[in-house]
């Protein structure tokens, strides 16, 4: 597991070894730099299975953003997953089985107009992941995307908290207004998410490909 907080990092790891049973190994480091995708990369060894996700830019409007919010954007949300698939895949092909999800968001199937840093950056990386799944898929290699709506985490409490805060609301209203948008009147649970990304990582997934996999409860109003 890798994460740059090492004290949040560690205390994850923990959680999981102690509820399953399992070794889990930690690299705190900032995987958007050659150094730290090394560091991860030596501590996984043969990688058979490959989930990135990162945290979004920051939001903003057209006028707000340089190039160099730009370049920030892809490297953490286009650049940094495609290393790894680049460092990973080869030895997947070889072994003639290998998953990759990558947990882009909800944006990439209509974009939301205050995060178009992400908007930009994460439909990038999805252009990327439709070609290069067909052409790793007939070694056994699957490459998937999950698109998260808004689910009951640390993020979503804090954007309540804001919504709350801007609006003169309690957090408790904030977050019902935002739950009568999703059709089925409720935040996302971890646990659902985590059972559908594993889904995609085991056998039973292995003739789906290149596919963009809404978590959204319903929000995005779209036939395909």
């Amino acid at each position: 597991m890798n994460a740059r907080g090492a004290k949040a990092l560690e205390a994850a790891a923990e959680a999981i070894r102690e509820s399953h049973g399992v070794n889990v190994t930690t690299v705190a480091a900032d995987v958007t730099t050659e150094d730290g995708r090394a560091a991860l990369l030596e501590a996984a060894g043969e990688i058979d299975i490959l989930v990135t996700n990162a945290g979004g830019p920051p939001p903003g409007m057209w006028t707000d953003w340089s190039r160099d919010d730009f370049i920030g954007a892809l490297d953490a949300n286009m650049l940094t997953p495609i290393a790894l698939m680049q460092a990973a895949l080869p030895g997947m092909m070889d072994r003639g089985w290998g998953r990759v999800v990558n947990i882009t968001s909800m944006s990439v199937k209509a974009p939301i107009p205050v995060l178009g840093l992400s908007n930009a950056a994460r439909t990038g990386l999805t252009g990327f992941v439709a070609g290069t799944s067909r052409q790793v898929a007939e070694k056994g290699v699957t490459i998937n995307n999950l698109l998260p709506g808004i689910h009951a985490t640390d993020r979503a409490l804090s954007l309540d908290s804001g919504a709350a805060e801007a609006q003169g609301i309690t957090p408790e209203q904030a977050k019902a207004n935002r739950e009568a948008t999703i059709p089925v009147r409720r935040y996302g649970t971890a646990e659902e998410f985590g059972a559908t990304c594993a889904f995609l990582c085991s056998q039973h997934a292995g003739f789906i490909v290149g596919q963009n996999i809404l978590l959204d409860g319903g929000v995005i109003n779209a036939t395909i």
